[in-house]
Order: C-alpha cells, then structure tokens, then sequence
C-alpha cells in the first residue's frame, strides 16, 4: 500500500510539471519510480499514462499543433523507438541506470544555468532528435528532451510547441506500446492496476498543471524542475553503485 502512495505520488508531481509545460512527466518519474521499481515496470506504465495524457493535453489543444514538425520528426522516432525497446530487453540493469542517471542530470544542470539555445535551426535536424527521442523514451522512458530541445528551436510559442509535442507523443507513444506489447511489457497484473490507479492523480496534476500554465510562463518552473532532475540523476548513482 505505501508503495503504491509512493507511485501516486511521483505521478501527481510529474504530471502536474507536464500540465506546465508539455513536457517533463518522464523526466521525473522515471527515475524516482527506478529507485524501487524495475525499469521494465516503470517505463510501460509512464508509456501508457504519457500516451493517454498526450490525448488529453493534443486533443485540447489541437488547433495550435504544428502538424509540419510531426511528420518530419515521427518516421525517425518509431525506427528508434524499435532499437529502444530491443536494448531495454538485452542490456543489463546497472549501465542504464547509470546512463539514465548522467542523462538526467544534464538536461536538469541544462534548466538550472538556463543553457537554452537561441534562433530556429533547419528541419534536418529532425532525424538525429527523432531517433534519439524515440531511442531513449523506449529504453529510459524519457524521450523528451531531444524532441523538445529540437520543438524549442523551431517554435517559438510555448501554447503551440505544447500542443505539437502532445500529439507526437500521442502517435510516437502509440508504436511504442505496440512494441511492448508485441516485447510481452505491458501485460502484468500489477502494472495494469498501477495505471488504472493513477489516471485520476495524472488527470489531477494535467489539470492543475495546465491551470498554472495560462496564468505563468515556465521559466522558473523549468529552474525548478531542473533542480529536481539533478537530485533524481544523483539518486540513481547512489542505487547503481550500491
């Protein structure tokens, strides 16, 4: 039962973050969930609740979508989402936690320092984010940092590149459960009961999330948000080494 709160609570945080944002729920709870949960447990269940928030945040949202930018960033994401999910069966345990922890504390220093690169980049920069996205969200459950480091270069209104990266993780996210499936991932029983139990805290945090949204810009949240990327990233090499 604890552990379960434990779960309700990550969830909440990490998608109340999301609501803000768009982006970031994987980032979180990824690897505050590894720190006693397996990975093979952790990401399907942060796949399957980011593919039904993907719907929620998209469908609200959807006259702002760049469909553009999804089609050119998509084809490269489904390939490496399928070379993801084969190096998250075949790798052992400790070199990806370690990986997923030196991951997550550079795009969380990246927040902190405010690293943000400016000016739009070209389109052919779609291919290496899609394969990295889709490589890292299958295998680290974190795919969003080189899909939102590519978005945050060609669009410049946040409402917009919100809407867009909802519904390429919507699409993404769909192959991507047709590869768990097909990998045997996503039918264990007590994964099945964690998503179900955790729909109404991630609807809770989309909701109070999107409501700090229209009122803030996410500039400090991102400070925030980095800060506890770090902390998460430090924990991770704590469980690796120990």
């Amino acid at each position: 039962m604890a552990d379960m709160i434990m779960v309700i609570c990550i969830v909440t945080s990490a998608y109340f973050i999301r609501g803000i944002t768009g982006f970031g729920s994987g980032l979180i709870s990824i690897p505050l969930l590894a720190l006693s949960h397996p990975l093979t447990f952790a990401i399907p269940l942060l796949l399957a609740l980011d593919f039904t928030a993907a719907m929620v945040l998209g469908g609200v949202n959807r006259k702002q979508t760049e469909w553009s930018e999804i089609k050119v960033l998509l084809p490269a994401g489904i390939v490496g989402g399928m070379v993801g999910v084969v190096a998250l069966l075949k790798l052992p345990t400790t070199p990806i936690l370690v990986a997923l922890g030196a991951f997550t504390m550079f795009f969380g220093f990246r927040n902190v320092f405010g690293l943000q690169p400016v000016g739009q980049i070209n389109k052919i920069w779609a291919v290496p984010a899609g394969l990295a996205g889709g490589a890292t969200g299958a295998l680290f459950g974190v795919g969003s940092p080189p899909y939102v480091m590519y978005l945050s270069r060609r669009l410049s209104d946040k409402s917009q590149m919100r809407a867009t990266f909802s519904w390429l993780i919507a699409v993404d996210g769909a192959a991507r459960l047709i590869w768990f499936a097909i990998a045997g991932l996503l039918f264990d029983g007590k994964l099945i009961t964690a998503y179900l139990v955790c729909l109404i805290p991630m609807a809770f945090g989309l909701y109070s999330g999107n409501k700090v949204h229209m009122d803030m810009t996410s500039g400090g949240m991102l400070k925030a948000v980095g800060m506890l990327l770090v902390l998460s990233g430090a924990m991770l090499f704590l469980k690796a080494v120990a």
